[in-house]
């Protein structure tokens, strides 16, 4: 039965999210691993140590006045010595921030899709599928797209806000940047970076040729490769747009936990490595510094090379989810040392000379906390993204966990309609025609390319971020 076992896969995880929606992965991860923010001071708290007297608050409370409903406000100089409190962050706290619906759905249904995608895989190594699409595909597709839309939502704040100027700015230089970076890429040899992106054209031109020529039309062929190529750095330039300012946050949050932790030897290599893990993967794919040295040279005392080609697409792909795993293991670090930068910020006050409003000081702290599901969005989202490419990557492109592959299928296979009788029959003759064309050889190249670039884009944009806290600005 087509899709029979997957569609009982896919009906159980759907029932089981209606069912568990009051327990969530997210806010446990966010309410539950000790994440403490920092308290503002109260108007009572401002006063006594700014020197104001009580009595012109003239009784009221909850910062109103009674005559026109407005915040109470009154100056305090800068370099106040204040001490903020702390409180542990609740479910109470977490359920009115900014982006906390689109958080959650986003880390709990990420979640489910590896349920699903690991119980997939137990299928189809026990029961290989042939006229079937894999559904947990479908899975990772939606992750990618809820990721994309997040993104792009986060990114759309900055062009619809009149005090965004710099930022819109930034955005459209890093467009600019990215899509020459890509171009540059896409011209690069395979033999230098295996991202798969000729291969997979020349395999595709080939199989659509013939199967236009097999249905009777004539055609001179599918888009020339530099029209694609040109529609793959478009893409890619989107991509690194998006993740320009999670990578700049993320950056700074990295930049932040290792002054927080630098008592901590452990903690500080296990950030470093979290940091380094993007670019690791990014050299994977560059042929002569990696599969060169680990698939094909043979070191002295050896008789063989360190790995099979197989089991370094394997070795490369394990690498990949790791470095999710990782990342989702250290997130509470992480976002501690984003909510630290409440203190950062009256520290950088103190050093500041006038006076400021009580309702300004109150909002800087406050807006550190407010932002706090927007911060855990940048964190996730664009390895959440780079995670469900890999595993796309991984299984339409025939890979295996165990270090193989099935054959590339490059010519088309001959399927005669007179052979079938019914509509399965009519099913299995289009699922055929389309494996010839989009075959795996396509796929890997199509999904290795967006796999590459994604990781690519994650670290340079990382990296730019501490960069940007080394060398051009004072913490």
């Amino acid at each position: 039965m087509v899709l029979g076992a997957q569609l009982v896969i896919t009906l159980i995880m759907v029932s089981f999210i209606t069912k568990l929606s009051n327990y969530s992965f997210a806010r446990w991860l966010l309410c539950s691993q000790g994440i403490y923010r920092y308290l503002y001071p109260d108007n009572n708290e401002l006063k006594a140590l700014a020197g104001v007297p009580k009595d012109r608050a003239k009784g009221k409370k909850n910062y109103k006045s009674e005559s026109n409903g407005k915040p109470e406000t009154f100056h305090v100089p800068r370099n106040l010595d204040i001490q903020l409190e702390t409180a542990p962050v609740t479910p109470l706290d977490v359920v009115h921030l900014r982006y906390y619906p689109e958080y959650l759905w986003m880390i709990d249904f990420s979640l489910y899709t590896t349920i699903v995608y690991i119980l997939s895989e137990i299928y189809t190594s026990i029961f290989p599928l042939k006229y079937e699409f894999n559904l947990s595909m479908v899975w990772c597709l939606m992750v990618v797209l809820i990721s994309f839309k997040i993104l792009f939502s986060l990114t759309k704040l900055y062009f619809t806000s009149d005090e965004s100027i710099g930022e819109r700015s930034t955005c459209i230089v890093a467009f600019c940047v990215f899509l020459l970076i890509a171009m540059m890429v896409l011209i690069v040899d395979e033999s230098n970076l295996e991202v798969g992106v000729d291969p997979a054209y020349d395999s595709f031109y080939e199989n659509a040729s013939k199967f236009l020529e097999n249905k009777g039309l004539f055609s001179v062929g599918p888009a020339s490769k530099l029209i694609l190529k040109f529609f793959l750095a478009v893409w890619a330039a989107m991509i690194g747009t998006l993740f320009t300012f999670p990578g700049l946050r993320v950056g700074r949050m990295h930049w932040d936990s290792l002054r927080y932790y630098s008592d901590n030897k452990v903690k500080t290599f296990l950030l470093h490595l979290n940091f380094a893990m993007p670019f690791i993967l990014t050299l994977l794919w560059v042929r002569p510094v990696t599969r060169h040295y680990l698939t094909i040279r043979v070191f002295s005392g050896m008789e063989k090379p360190l790995m099979s080609g197989e089991a370094f697409e394997s070795c490369r792909i394990a690498l990949a989810c790791l470095a999710v795993a990782f990342r989702a293991v250290l997130a509470p670090r992480q976002l501690q040392a984003y909510l630290g930068l409440a203190q950062l910020r009256l520290a950088q006050l103190r050093t500041e000379a006038g006076r400021i409003t009580n309702v300004q000081l109150q909002r800087k702290i406050a807006s550190v906390f407010y932002y706090l599901c927007v911060v855990a969005l940048q964190y996730f989202c664009p390895v959440v993204m780079c995670a469900a490419l890999t595993l796309m990557y991984k299984t339409l492109g025939e890979f295996s966990w165990m270090g193989g592959h099935g054959p590339l299928s490059a010519g088309p296979v001959a399927v005669e309609p007179s052979l079938f009788q019914g509509q399965e029959e009519e099913y299995k003759l289009a699922w055929e025609n389309i494996k010839t064309v989009f075959n795996a050889a396509v796929l890997r190249g199509v999904l290795g390319f967006a796999t590459w670039w994604g990781w690519f884009a994650w670290f340079l944009t990382t990296a730019a971020g501490v960069a940007y806290q080394s060398y051009f600005r004072i913490a």
